[in-house]
């Protein structure tokens, strides 16, 4: 039954049309303030106050909020645009990209796929002109020409989707591609080389990647990183990193353990799987209280802050509890995917 008048049924949303279409007038206006923020930023002429990137969501259905939580509404409220210039900020985004990017794309809506190709060429062009992370972007090229064969694929002779929002698509994604095409990755003139630093140095620098694969792309680039990645201490340091004390014990006892770390820490590897919320220098977070997604560095308006009485309630009740941290795969739960 279509909404006749304003009442608790109707989310009264107002929209305006843009030239991407149409979008929701409050989280323009959002889009805006953010926009106008980071030009601020820019510029030197930060205004007073913290912009805090933040949107509420859906986290249970019930009879009196049966609500869905939009992705490209949230997408815009917590500006992952921007964040993609964040370097604490990116791989968070090129994983999330990394989920979403493929056949699943061709069941998102329209705003949704627009807002994500706009994502990836945000992250296109950041690479091209920054030249950092290179291979996470090469990984979501190689999505994006599955993606875009795909397209070409016909059911009853046409493209999943309308034709004008593909063509809308084409366009965008062969302008991703030609960043791609002029993308130089040029070494800098910087003194000293990281290969002309003390042996120790180095060290010190491998010692501080959580990521094996990057140890494993430095070992093949010389004979001084190959003997420095092949220490022990590297793959213990690593080992200690990415698992518990008792993880680790366990297969100390039940493996027989030679002080080969490399192998113990493949082996926990298996066992285990890697922790995600390790893997970013910044993640998303859900307040408890507010059901606020919020980006962790930058925070957000909680009622536990604003609310004498009831920050006084939760002193009483042990204190406030931390947010949790929300990796991309559990981004994705509070979506209809």
């Amino acid at each position: 039954m279509p909404f006749i008048s304003k009442d608790w049924r109707s989310p009264g949303e107002a929209w305006v049309k843009t030239d991407e279409g149409w979008e929701k007038k409050k989280v323009l206006e959002n889009s805006k303030m953010i926009k106008s923020k980071n030009t601020d930023d820019e510029s030197g002429m930060e205004k007073e106050g913290t912009l805090q990137p933040h949107c509420q969501i859906t986290i249970k259905c019930t009879k009196e909020i049966a609500g869905f939580n939009e992705l490209d509404e949230v997408v815009k409220r917590l500006d992952f645009r921007n964040a993609v210039k964040d370097v604490r900020r990116f791989n968070y985004i090129c994983a999330l990209l990394d989920l979403l990017i493929g056949q699943q794309m061709t069941a998102l809506s329209g705003c949704a796929q627009k807002a994500l190709l706009a994502m990836l060429e945000e992250v296109a062009c950041h690479v091209a002109k920054s030249h950092h992370n290179p291979r996470s972007f090469r990984k979501l090229l190689a999505k994006l020409r599955a993606l875009s064969s795909a397209e070409k694929s016909a059911y009853w002779g046409a493209p999943l989707g309308s034709q004008l929002l593909w063509d809308q698509h084409s366009i965008k994604i062969n302008k991703i591609f030609k960043l791609a095409a002029q993308m130089q990755i040029c070494e800098k003139d910087y003194q000293p080389h990281l290969l002309q630093l003390p042996e120790e140095c180095i060290r010190e620098i491998i010692l501080r990647l959580s990521d094996h694969r990057d140890l494993q792309a430095s070992s093949q680039t010389c004979d001084t990183m190959a003997n420095i990645v092949s220490e022990q201490r590297v793959w213990r340091e690593l080992t200690k990193f990415h698992f518990t004390n008792q993880q680790i014990q366990m297969a100390l006892d039940k493996d027989n353990f030679h002080g080969d770390w490399k192998t113990l820490f493949n082996s926990l590897k298996r066992t285990y799987g890697l922790t995600e919320e390790l893997q970013y220098a910044e993640m998303l977070s859900l307040c408890k209280y507010c059901r606020c997604l919020f980006w962790r560095s930058l925070g957000h308006p909680c009622i536990a802050d604003q609310s004498p009485e009831f920050r006084e309630r939760l002193q009483k009740a042990g204190g406030p509890m931390p947010p949790s941290p929300v990796p991309p795969s559990a981004f994705l739960k509070f979506f209809s995917l």
